[in-house]
């Protein structure tokens, strides 16, 4: 047979085993199902799932039993060809009839069974961009015939295998009177099949999902979608979204359920783009700015208007799905200043509590749950109380940082005439002439206000006093973050990105001057200062270096803790006596978190390092560079416990991932790391030689 005839005859096989077992109990497209019918129509869902599986797994095989079967339905594939048979139109138009029964179990079924056979199309290469398209279709067919007029289209779909006006007007049919859950059944097979796809290792797949899934984005109506989202019947009243979320409180309802597949997908569809680092693909950029458009709406039609519906359960559940979509993509770079203001008003209008709420009042975990899951809750009398709400005030205030610092790096010029124009008399922007700009100004009035509610007003008395609250809220943020890694690790690296004063260290005999306790950049240099941040980082670890390499060679966490620690290593070794200088209460080090991780490379930790052994560690050839750098070179003294800690941990790293290294047990190539950590280990010769030789003045 040709390739033409085998794709046909696969079709055919797949058109038969779903026509016939499925047929006897979907003939009368019955939406309400008796117990016995239901559990019927399961067995046979049951049984058309196992059996594409199977021949899913049986594609390379070619047993007796496969090539019988394949003989059989070639017979029955040229009789249906002489009659011209669309097998995929009635393929679907049977599934979709199924995803309109009111049976959450079946519609899971008739879903799985889509799934599947998208798999098998891949696996045996059958025309899988057509089931793709056509699935494509199907959801703006359904969207269609909710009371919405729009014209679905065919754009970028292969039109020369199916008779597209054939194929509307059959499966168009069988979506009369669809709902939102049979929307939200096929959007759950669309985000399904990408899942799977993404464990392939054929980039085509996915470039071809990508561009038929964008197609279909862009067609939708979502400017119509409004009322129908909304439940509003034509002859109806209409009603805010805010009364069909109170009203409605069944987290089951068709809309609730549509909402939330919609939402899933595009979290998955976003997360795709930028992993495919689309470069000039005007269709993926059109999709990413149709979504970044939506967000208003996805928050309205979730939240309602005004944020009034979030004691709802499904509320918290939206709310942290559209805080991720948004953070995903918050790291396009083509998203201009009217967006991220647009998106710190959003912040404001529906996670006010999150970021108003104290820093230092957080709720800790509690013992009996799971550390890092988003939903954390418990019953007590029977009622659901307070959903665990530190993973959501993590979300919205990184997304509120994320805003802020781009705000205030962006580039370009911005609108003169922009209302964020007007300079804050609140403000001291000192004479830095890129403070000019508003979007500036917007970031850094946003830091401004959000740091004025989370610290004490009194703060500024006197500057002892004023170091100790940027101590401890630096601390008390950490300690927000260190139980999401993925998190943690993005936060630690913007704040990389906030803008520094000039003025290295306040002195106490300016600290009167107004202009200094009015500078927002002056006061954020002090809170999220680098080297500080990184001193308090290590603090949360106990200096523990296997929890640092832990990190390293984690998949999740790897890339960025690498790319953090290379950030941090260059501005220390740029800016060594704010590391050697740095010094804190033993209060703020007793608050530490108890973040402990057991490193998988028990056999290869390294004990900490003295500072007496610090000689031994350097290689003698880098000891006699390094005299004549000792010449000239300006010391600071140490401040005790913090640098000795710092610094023990560090080359403590620094000898394990040699190690592992050496014996290729590294998951990626550390020569970067290596370099950056020697500089520092060299750095830390002079600073002993320069202590040794103190000392032995003073005695």
């Amino acid at each position: 047979m040709s390739a033409g005839d085998e794709s046909s005859c696969d079709y055919s096989r797949l058109y038969l085993l779903i026509h016939e077992t499925l047929l006897p109990h979907i003939e009368f497209e019955m939406i309400v199902l008796t117990k016995e019918k239901e559990k019927d129509l399961l067995i046979a869902l049951s049984q058309v799932f196992r059996k594409i599986q199977m021949w899913t797994c049986e594609l390379d095989e070619n047993s007796d039993e496969d090539v019988a079967e394949k003989a059989t339905c070639e017979k029955r594939c040229l009789e249906l060809q002489s009659y011209g048979h669309p097998y995929l139109t009635y393929i679907l138009a049977d599934l979709v009839t199924v995803l309109k029964i009111d049976c959450q179990y079946v519609q899971h079924l008739a879903g799985n069974v889509l799934v599947i056979i998208a798999e098998f199309l891949a696996a045996s290469g059958r025309k899988w961009n057509i089931f793709i398209q056509l699935l494509c279709i199907c959801l703006e067919l359904a969207i269609a015939n909710i009371s919405i007029s729009f014209a679905p289209s065919t754009a970028g779909a292969d039109v020369s295998y199916f008779d597209s006006s054939s194929f509307f007007a059959v499966v168009s049919l069988k979506l009369k009177n669809a709902t939102w859950t049979t929307v939200a059944g096929i959007i759950r097979v669309l985000r399904s099949i990408l899942k799977n796809i993404k464990q392939d290792c054929e980039n085509q797949l996915v470039e071809i999902y990508v561009h038929s899934i964008s197609s279909c984005i862009l067609n939708l109506p979502w400017d119509s979608l409004d009322g129908n989202i909304l439940g509003q019947k034509d002859d109806a009243p209409r009603r805010g979204i805010e009364s069909f979320l109170i009203n409605n409180v069944d987290e089951n309802e068709p809309r609730v359920i549509f909402l939330g597949n919609l939402i899933q997908l595009l979290c998955s569809l976003v997360e795709q783009i930028i992993f495919m680092q689309v470069k000039g693909g005007s269709l993926e950029c059109s999709v990413l700015r149709i979504i970044v458009n939506l967000i208003p709406k996805l928050l309205s039609w979730c939240l309602g208007k005004q944020g009034d519906c979030v004691n709802m359960p499904v509320s918290e559940y939206f709310r942290h799905k559209l805080l991720m979509l948004m953070i995903r993509l918050s790291f396009q770079n083509c998203l201009e200043y009217s967006i991220f203001v647009s998106w710190l008003q959003l912040l404001h209008q529906f996670y006010p509590e999150f970021l108003l709420k104290p820093i230092a009042e957080s709720e800790s975990v509690p013992k009996d749950s799971l550390e890092g899951s988003p939903f954390l809750s418990g019953i007590s009398d029977g009622e659901l109380y307070g959903m665990h709400s530190c993973h959501l005030q993590r979300q919205a205030i990184f997304l509120f940082l994320r805003c802020s610092i781009s705000l205030i790096n962006q580039k370009g010029e911005t609108d003169k005439h922009s209302e964020y124009a007007t300079p804050n008399s609140c403000l001291t922007f000192g004479s830095s002439s890129d403070l000019d700009s508003c979007s500036r100004k917007k970031g850094l009035s946003e830091l401004h206000k959000w740091l004025q509610k989370q610290l004490p007003n009194d703060m500024i008395v006197d500057y002892r006093r004023y170091w100790g609250t940027c101590i401890n809220f630096s601390t008390a943020f950490l300690q927000l973050f260190m139980h999401e890694d993925d998190l943690l690790f993005k936060v630690l690296f913007e704040l990389l990105s906030v803008p520094l004063s000039t003025e290295e260290k306040f002195h106490e005999e300016n600290w009167a001057c107004q202009d200094v306790k009015e500078n927002i950049v002056f006061h954020v240099s002090n809170i999220f200062n680098p080297v500080h941040i990184f001193h308090l980082f290590l603090a949360e670890l106990h200096y523990d270096h296997e929890v640092l390499l832990d990190y390293l060679i984690s998949k999740d966490t790897g890339v960025s803790c690498a790319e953090y620690l290379l950030r941090c290593l260059r501005i220390i070794c740029n800016s060594w006596h704010l590391f050697v200088e740095f010094s804190v209460n033993e209060q703020t080090i007793s608050q530490t978190s108890c973040k402990k991780r057991k490193t998988i490379f028990d056999a290869d930790s390294q004990p900490r390092l003295s500072s007496a052994s610090v000689m031994d560690v350097l290689p003698s050839r880098e000891k006699e560079r390094r005299k004549g750098d000792e010449i000239g070179c300006k010391h600071y003294k140490t401040s005790g416990q913090p640098f000795k800690e710092g610094k023990d941990c560090l080359l403590s790293l620094k000898k394990s991932v040699e190690n592992l290294h050496g014996k290729n047990l590294f998951p990626y190539n550390p020569e970067v790391l290596l370099k950056r950590l020697t500089r520092f280990q060299e750095l830390c010769f002079i600073q002993w030689n320069y202590d040794q030789a103190r000392t032995a003045r003073t005695s």
